[in-house]
């Protein structure tokens, strides 16, 4: 018996940060939230979520910041 697993990425989810400031160009509503889960699938479909990675996009200035150098105010918009 033959068993294709492994792991994959899902669809990325986009979500605008609209009252935080980014702390590089200090333009304000420049933000956004990228979500993008990593799935578990069993001959490629996915069957649970092992993990979900965030990261914070500045379409200004194309600066991104990762879940360590979060700021107060974008943590608390992101509702974290």
């Amino acid at each position: 018996m033959i068993l294709f697993f492994g792991t994959r990425p899902g669809k990325q989810i986009v979500q605008a940060l609209e009252r935080a400031t980014c702390s590089h160009c200090h333009q304000r509503g420049s933000l956004r939230l990228i979500s993008q889960p990593n799935y578990f699938h069993l001959f490629w479909l996915p069957l649970f979520t092992i993990s979900t990675s965030r990261f914070a996009e500045c379409t200004h200035c194309k600066r991104v910041y990762y879940k360590e150098e979060f700021t107060r105010e974008m943590e608390q918009e992101m509702g974290l």
